[in-house]
C-alpha cells in the first residue's frame, strides 16, 4: 500500500513536469531573436527576379503555412492537439520536410555512438575502479591519475585531439561524416564495414571520458566500503580476494546505477559538441542547425525528446530507489 502511494505521487509530480516542460518547449524556441520567415524571405530576396510585391506575398504565404499569423496562445493549443496525435509537425528550415521524418533520420545515429560508449564505459570504468581501491599500490596511482585526467578533460577537447592525431596526421580514418560519399544507408555488409570506420573516432572521444569518470567515482566509493565491517569480518574469514571485490563492487553500485540510468536519460542529447566535431548526422547536429534556423518544430521535438528520456531516467531510478530502500519510500509520502 504505501509503494502505491509513493508511486502515484511520483506520478503524479512527474506528469506536473511534463506538462511545464511541453510549455517551456513551446515558448522558449519563441524567445530567440528573429523570425523564421524573415530568413526564409530574406534567403529567396537573394536571388533576384521576385518584386516587392511578390515577396510581401510569400511572406504572408509562410506565415499563414507555418500558423505564424495566429496568436500565442492559438499556436500553443495547435501544437498541444498535433502533439497527441503523434504529429511533431513540418520543419521551417527543411519545408516541407516532416519533423517526425528528419528526427527519425537523426536519432539511431545518435544512440549508435552514444549508447554503447555509455555501456562499456560504465562497464569498464567500475571494474577498473573496484580492482584500483582494493590493490592499491602502483596500479591504483596509475589507474586513478589517468581516470581523472581524462574525467577533468571536456569531452569535446579529446575529440578534436583524437580527430587531428588519428584522421589528419596519421590519416587511418575518417575526419568527419558516418558515411562515404555516395553511399546511402542500407542493411547490407559494405554499408556497415564503411560507416563503422566513421563511428571509431566519436565514439572513442565519448567513452573514454566517460570510463574516467565512472572509475572516478567507483574508487571513491570502493574506498570506503573497505573501512567496513563486513570487508574487515570476510578478510578474517579467509574469503578470496576476488570475492571481496564482488562484495565490495556489488555495494558501491547504487550512486553508479543512478549515474548509468541518468547517463541513457541523456544520451540523446549528450553529444551535440561531439557531433558537430565530426560532423556526425545525429540528433545533436539536427538540433544545433534548427536552432541556427529557428527551425521551432525541430527545437521543440528534439528538446522534447531529451525531455521524455530525461523524465523516464529519472522516474525509473525513483520507481527502483523505492523498491530498494523503504526509507525512502516512507520519507517521500510522509510516514517519517
Amino acid at each position: 500500500m504505501n509503494f502505491t502511494r509513493y508511486l502515484g505521487r511520483k506520478a503524479l509530480w512527474y506528469i506536473g513536469a511534463l506538462f511545464v516542460a511541453l510549455m517551456l518547449n513551446f515558448f522558449l524556441p519563441r524567445l530567440i531573436p528573429g523570425n523564421p520567415v524573415d530568413s526564409l524571405v530574406s534567403q529567396l530576396s537573394r536571388g533576384g527576379g521576385s518584386s516587392g510585391e511578390q515577396m510581401k506575398a510569400i511572406y504572408e504565404n509562410y506565415m499563414r503555412e507555418f500558423g505564424l499569423d495566429k496568436p500565442l496562445w492559438q499556436q500553443f493549443f495547435i501544437y498541444m492537439g498535433q502533439l497527441f496525435q503523434g504529429n511533431l509537425g513540418t520543419s521551417f528550415g527543411q519545408y516541407p520536410a516532416s519533423v517526425n521524418g528528419l528526427v527519425a533520420n537523426a536519432l539511431p545515429w545518435s544512440i549508435a555512438i552514444q549508447l554503447p560508449a555509455i555501456l562499456i564505459g560504465w562497464v569498464v570504468g567500475n571494474t577498473i575502479g573496484a580492482i584500483a581501491a582494493f590493490k592499491g599500490g602502483w596500479f591504483d596511482r596509475g589507474a586513478f591519475v589517468s581516470s581523472l585526467f581524462l574525467s577533468s578533460m571536456p569531452y569535446y577537447c579529446l575529440a578534436i585531439l583524437l580527430l587531428f592525431g588519428f584522421g589528419v596526421i596519421l590519416g587511418v580514418l575518417p575526419v568527419g561524416g558516418a558515411y562515404s560519399f555516395g553511399l546511402s544507408p542500407e542493411l547490407s555488409m559494405a554499408f556497415f564495414g564503411d560507416a563503422i570506420s566513421y563511428f571509431w573516432l566519436p565514439f572513442w572521444s565519448l567513452v573514454l571520458i566517460f570510463i574516467g569518470g565512472q572509475a572516478v567515482g567507483m574508487r571513491s566509493m570502493a574506498i570506503y566500503e573497505l573501512g567496513s565491517d563486513y570487508v574487515n569480518y570476510g578478510r578474517g574469514l579467509g574469503l578470496s580476494d576476488n570475492r571481496i571485490v564482488r562484495y565490495i563492487f556489488r555495494n558501491a553500485m547504487l550512486p553508479q546505477i543512478t549515474g548509468l540510468a541518468l547517463s541513457i536519460g541523456g544520451l540523446v542529447g549528450g553529444a551535440l559538441i561531439t557531433e558537430l566535431v565530426f560532423s556526425y548526422p545525429g540528433i545533436g547536429t539536427l538540433l544545433f542547425n534548427a536552432i541556427s534556423q529557428n527551425d521551432y518544430p525541430v527545437i521543440q521535438a528534439v528538446t522534447l525528446i531529451i525531455t521524455l528520456a530525461v523524465l523516464a531516467a529519472n522516474f525509473a531510478v525513483e520507481i527502483a530507489y523505492g523498491l530498494i530502500d523503504p526509507r525512502i519510500r516512507a520519507a517521500s509520502i510522509g510516514d517519517r
